[in-house]
């Protein structure tokens, strides 16, 4: 029945393309691989597979990116998208350096205290569920953006993605996955989505989402117009009308992708090239680098209580300063030069003491003197580009709302807003005026793919979806290259914690040491425990070597040649 299904799916395309060599019925996760040529790292089985084929047709790291996030969003629709939205960081093998902001933005209709009541409290979910939680989606603006780098034509780049939206099969997790949200999608949608039925979804079942395939057609002819104008522009603001959203025509009309500077900073002789603003990493990144680089943590031993007292330390200072200053740059003044600073940092620092907790009750903001899902995707290719890219709906399938007719889910990236500004989002993250609602602003993101150059040339293309966790883990991997020594498999897969100011609380995952553990507590911290930190997918290169590995949390996968 299947081989069937795959081959209605091969004829279901235009003919003269180039059909992908992809199986969307027979695939398995594969976990590290070390190759010579190219690598694509996701969090599932057939977007590697997408990216590998595009790179064996001749494609570079950009044509592999844009494939392979089109399939995401059909194979992986609690993270991957057309709804939602991204960052791209990318190094060019001529030495070139540049990311794309596809970031959401408020609908022209938003406001300030959208999300409150009559008496100024937030009302309960409304910046979570349904149509009045999405921004503005950006994915396929910075899809299109991307394309001026690669090498082959676009059409071809959305091949596997309709392939795949003819039918693939389901994993176990992904089966238990759209059965949780059973209710939530019902709840939420004007139009019965392709996502729920009356049976339970199963290990091996058929998504076919014949809507989403159509869509998948008009971006393949039409490119950028064939979603912000036109049929699944319709087919978007008629959704909104149904449901009380506030996205319009003129929003997606008004929509582009924005090709910004890379924040790149030196650590120890390597240059690390990240997302800037409205990418919090742009500035904690550097930051934590910054505050453990005099202090000889890789002497410290890898999860040990004084390193990670030190790290959690740098953590705490540096996401209080989030809370303060951070915000979309095209509105708000960020000090990120201060706040990037070598003297900033040591400053931040003084009054660190090895051996005893900190508080987030006397460690605030600093003072300067200027006014979770989500998923990663990083591939090198054999020309020596490499493209790390993290993009998001917010929440597990964001706003539980599918647009009908279209068949893809819409994020509620507006939660990642300070919807009232003190009380903590989604991830318990704090935010103040900085990061206010405006119509046309970028939310304030945790997303903070990044590539480290090694004598100018990638060396370790890294991030991880997790909410406010991702800055935290990408950070915690590259000291455990950069300062322990790692392998890249256990920089991956090691157990993470995480601190983030405010709850005062480290969190840690299960496997962490529990010597550690019970050290961190007798120095006055309080320790609990969570399920697993992040999707790790990282690259390491190294002698003409590309070795890859996909995280073991989840069912993220390898591909390369």
């Amino acid at each position: 029945m299947r081989t069937i299904l795959t081959l209605i799916a091969l004829l279901c395309l235009t003919p003269g393309r180039s059909q992908p060599n992809i199986d969307p019925y027979h695939y398995a996760s594969v976990k590290k691989m070390t190759v010579s040529r190219g690598a694509v790292v996701t969090a599932h089985p057939l977007a590697s597979e997408a990216g590998l084929w595009i790179l064996k047709k001749g494609g570079n790291a950009f044509d592999a990116a844009i494939a392979t996030q089109l399939a995401l969003a059909v194979v992986y629709p609690q993270a991957g998208n057309l709804g939602g939205g991204g960052f791209l960081v990318a190094t060019l093998s001529n030495g070139k350096n540049l990311t794309i902001d596809y970031r959401e933005k408020a609908p022209a209709k938003g406001y300030r205290d959208m999300y409150l009541d009559s008496a100024g409290n937030v009302i309960a979910g409304l910046s979570l569920q349904g149509h009045l939680a999405s921004g503005v989606p950006g994915t396929v603006a910075g899809l299109v953006a991307a394309h001026k780098y690669a090498r082959l034509p676009f059409a071809t780049l959305v091949e596997p993605a309709i392939l795949l939206a003819r039918g693939h099969a389901l994993t176990a997790d992904e089966a238990v996955n759209l059965n949780n949200m059973h209710k939530n999608l019902i709840l939420n949608n004007t139009r019965v989505p392709v996502f729920v039925r009356k049976e339970m979804w199963k290990a091996g079942d058929t998504l076919a989402q014949t809507d989403l395939a159509r869509t998948l057609e008009r971006i393949r002819d039409m490119g950028w117009n064939g979603f912000y104008e036109g049929e699944t522009a319709r087919l978007i603001v008629e959704e909104m009308q149904r449901g009380k959203g506030l996205i319009t025509l003129e929003d997606l009309k008004n929509y582009q992708a924005v090709e910004r500077p890379a924040m790149v900073f030196p650590y120890k002789g390597y240059d690390i090239v990240t997302m800037p603003l409205p990418s919090s990493g742009a500035v904690l990144l550097p930051q934590m680098m910054n505050m453990v680089r005099n202090r000889e943590l890789g002497r410290k031993g890898h999860n040990s209580p004084e390193a990670a007292q030190l790290m959690v330390e740098a953590e705490r200072r540096a996401y209080a300063d989030r809370a303060q200053y951070l915000g979309d740059p095209d509105f708000v003044k960020v000090p990120v030069k201060t706040l990037t600073s070598q003297a900033y940092a040591d400053a931040r620092m003084s009054d660190y003491r090895p051996g005893l907790a900190g508080s987030s009750k006397v460690t605030g903001h600093g003072q300067v003197p200027e006014s979770e899902e989500t998923t990663h995707l990083s591939i090198v290719d054999r020309w020596g580009n490499a493209v790390a890219v993290t993009t998001t709906l917010n929440d597990s399938y964001g706003s539980a709302t599918v647009v009908g007719g279209a068949g893809f889910l819409l994020n509620n990236e507006m939660d990642d807003f300070s919807v009232k500004p003190g009380v903590p989002n989604l991830y318990g993250a704090l935010g103040g005026e900085a990061n206010a609602i405006a119509p046309g602003k970028r939310m304030l993101s945790s997303m903070t793919p990044t590539i480290v150059l090694k004598n100018k040339k990638p060396y370790i293309v890294v991030g991880t979806p997790g909410g406010t966790t991702i800055t935290t883990s990408v950070f915690q991997s590259l000291v455990n290259i950069l300062e322990f020594n790692l392998s890249a498999d256990d920089a991956v897969n090691k157990p993470k914690f995480h601190h983030q100011w405010m709850p005062d609380v480290i969190l840690v995952e299960r496997d962490f040491p529990q010597a550690t553990q019970d050290a961190l507590k007798k120095m006055g911290y309080t320790v609990r425990t969570r399920g697993r930190i992040g999707r790790t997918e990282l690259i390491l290169i190294n002698g003409g070597k590309i070795e890859a590995v996909a995280d073991q949390r989840g069912g993220d996968s390898v591909s390369g040649y």
